[in-house]
């Protein structure tokens, strides 16, 4: 039924010109804005819509992933830009929010509205 349907992906935040500051400015990625929602243009694929709601709650889980080549020189470039990684309880984690040896390397960290978002090392 929906084999060939172009599918996207989405997600809310509770205010989008700060998420438009966010997206575009800090991380460096281009975003468009359509009836008050924003589309994130992403290499490999269709823009991630990202739309407005009030009484956003951020999920729990990793909405949006960076596939990166070095996941030590992302976290450096995001702490650059003000940005930190989130560092989870019981995680195998180094000093710097960076988990390596269960899976892929990754770190995560945080949009202005609480979505959790990553880095992880492409191969």
């Amino acid at each position: 039924m929906f084999k060939h349907a172009p599918a996207f992906s989405g997600f809310a935040v509770h205010d989008t010109a700060i998420a438009r500051a966010f997206y575009g400015g800090t991380l460096g990625l281009n975003v468009t804005e359509e009836h008050g929602m924003l589309h994130l243009h992403v290499t490999g694929g269709r823009p991630v819509l990202v739309y407005p709601r009030p009484d956003h709650v951020p999920a729990t889980y990793t909405v949006l992933n960076f596939p990166v080549p070095d996941v030590d020189a992302a976290v450096e470039a995001l702490a650059a830009r003000g940005v930190e990684t989130l560092k989870y309880e019981g995680m195998n984690l180094d000093a710097r929010g960076i988990m390596r040896g269960q899976g892929p390397t990754i770190a995560w960290f945080a949009d202005p509205a609480g979505n959790v978002l990553s880095v992880i090392e492409s191969t």
